[in-house]
């Protein structure tokens, strides 16, 4: 399972392993990268292992969010990837990285390659891509990989925007 699914110029994005766990754990118990997710964070790291390793995402939808990596250095650098809601049948794209990486690029380098990986390997339609309106960082992202306002909504009982692209 080592397979990496996309490749930018700087990171690497596959499946989510079991040695991900340390970096995932870290990155998920920090405050100010859970600030606007609604998440809490794992009691530990064999926690965050079982999440990993338990993930289904993928053999039920043949994607779902990666790992992201330093293509250099192999360093955790934190997720992106695709999500579908059976609800509503939307697919999102989330993102989330180590805060030590936050303002270098890699959430629009890394979003960017998913929506390509969206629109041209899995065909999808459009994507959506939803943020807190507070966290005004992931709505640059979002903005910057081309994707259009949509509406306000409830976002885990805050304002929230939701954002929407199609595929050309």
């Amino acid at each position: 399972m080592s397979e990496f699914k996309i490749l930018t110029d700087r990171l690497l994005l596959r499946e989510f392993q079991k040695e991900d766990a340390e970096g995932f754990f870290r990155m998920n118990n920090d405050p100010l990268v859970l600030q606007y997710t609604g998440d809490v964070p794992f009691a530990s790291i064999a926690a965050a292992e079982d999440f990993l390793t338990s993930y289904e995402h993928y053999q039920i939808h043949g994607y779902g969010r990666w790992t992201v990596l330093d293509r250099n250095s192999s360093e955790y650098l934190g997720f992106c990837g695709l999500k579908y809601h059976p609800d509503t049948g939307d697919v999102d794209l989330g993102f989330r990285l180590v805060r030590k990486f936050w303002g270098c690029g890699y959430a629009t380098e890394a979003a960017r390659a998913c929506l390509h990986y969206a629109f041209t390997t899995l065909e999808l339609p459009n994507i959506i891509g939803r943020a807190q309106t507070a966290n005004k960082a992931s709505i640059r992202v979002l903005e910057k990989i081309g994707m259009q306002f949509v509406e306000t909504f409830d976002f885990e009982g805050n304002p929230g925007v939701l954002y929407q692209i199609h595929r050309r």
